[in-house]
């Protein structure tokens, strides 16, 4: 847990003061701060497979260090051949310590290992949080090549406190999150 004590003080001693200082805020309980992260996964076609659900919910436990959660459908569908109450997906919450262990393996283990990275894209929801997918679960060193039968992506969504986008994306480009850089194209005039 040294890890996630390690961003903690990072964000008090660095980023909130380099955000008081780029937004002009007064106080520290003005700078917005993270509030959760959440990785969710569903399964698709796959929903009928009731073993490749349970061994989505434990990678997604190894990966985050915690329980997940099962989903389950809210209503009939009989196109995708789906009633209420099967089992859809899985997902976790994750606050505080957890929350910031997780981010920190995100950013320094986890994304680098990316074929052919090049960073995030920087849309924001709106509200300054922000989601982003991931197309393979064994980007995360917790992972077991070799158990896994089926690649499978997963979606993480990262909640700030903040209130506009320019804020939440100052906070998480504060916290290292690679984001791509805003490369314009320049139209060429004749």
């Amino acid at each position: 847990m040294s890890i996630a004590k390690n961003i903690k003080e990072d964000y008090k001693e660095r980023i909130i003061p380099a955000m008081m200082k780029e937004f002009g805020y007064t106080s520290t309980m003005q700078v917005p701060h993270l509030v959760k992260i959440v990785i969710s996964r569903g399964l698709g076609d796959e929903h009928e497979d009731k073993k490749l659900i349970e061994i989505a919910a434990n990678e997604l436990a190894m990966i985050t260090g915690q329980k997940a959660v099962i989903t389950r459908s809210k209503k009939d569908i009989s196109n995708f051949k789906l009633r209420k109450g099967m089992p859809v997906g899985a997902m976790v919450t994750l606050r505080r310590g957890q929350m910031y262990d997780f981010l920190d393996r995100l950013i320094n283990i986890a994304l680098p290992r990316i074929r052919d990275f090049k960073g995030l894209e920087t849309r924001m929801d709106g509200r300054g949080n922000y989601t982003f997918g991931v197309d393979e679960q064994i980007i995360f060193p917790e992972i077991n090549l070799d158990t896994v039968p089926k690649i499978l992506g997963m979606n993480i969504t990262i909640v700030t406190s903040a209130e506009t986008d320019e804020e939440g994306y100052a906070l998480l480009r504060e916290f290292g999150l690679p984001f791509k850089k805003n490369t314009k194209s320049k139209k060429a005039t004749k």
